[in-house]
């Protein structure tokens, strides 16, 4: 397998890639061609915990659940399986094993320039978030500066002042060999929306 260029965290990244831990180094880096990143883990949760607030977005996080984009329901020890592959930037897959029934969130991620990227959630994209990417201890951060949502062929940018707050930070944890991983997503006045956290193990393999 050859190596592609670089994958969008390290063209953001530039050279603070290199204050990640090295199991992150290796998470970020371009995925060779002929290869795919796979990785198992649990979710210790996942969802919306608020039932008011599933209760009111129920009709859109069912529509988002729908387009692959975010989990409706809330679930917790909930076996998981990500695939990334590299081509137009990074395309990934998170299979979900629920008691009723596998879902599958994916997700397209490319760089923008002044170290941002932009990932685009659902199939086909349904949401598009503009991240800054940052790192601290080791970690990667991603923090949301702008959100849009997209109707049939309109492209709709949701106002800062309500738009919801995306947080992301991927981590080593400790010496597990695991890596981790938070996602929280924040909407004025409602507060938290959806969240989902948990470990898994990495490695790149063959692409069947």
């Amino acid at each position: 397998m050859t190596r592609d260029p670089r994958s969008p965290y390290a063209v953001a990244l530039g050279a603070r890639g290199d204050e990640l831990h090295p199991r992150l180094r290796t998470y970020f880096a371009a995925i060779p061609s002929g290869g795919v990143g796979v990785g198992h883990g649990v979710f210790e949760r996942v969802g919306c915990r608020n039932p008011v607030v599933r209760a009111l977005l129920g009709p859109a996080l069912r529509v988002l659940q729908r387009r692959g984009a975010v989990y409706a329901g809330w679930a917790e020890d909930v076996p998981f399986t990500v695939r990334n592959r590299d081509g137009e930037g990074r395309s990934g897959e998170r299979m979900l094993h629920l008691p009723g029934g596998d879902w599958t969130m994916r997700d397209r991620v490319r760089a923008l320039p002044r170290g941002r990227v932009v990932d685009r959630l659902g199939s086909p994209g349904v949401l598009a978030a503009v991240f800054d990417v940052t790192t601290s201890d080791g970690a990667l951060e991603l923090r949301s500066t702008r959100v849009g949502v997209r109707l049939g062929r309109l492209r709709i940018r949701i106002p800062r002042c309500i738009a919801p707050r995306i947080r992301l930070v991927e981590s080593a944890d400790g010496d597990s060999g695991l890596q981790r991983v938070a996602v929280t997503v924040d909407l004025p006045l409602l507060g938290r929306i959806h969240e989902y956290a948990g470990t898994f193990r990495y490695a790149i393999e063959e692409d069947a």
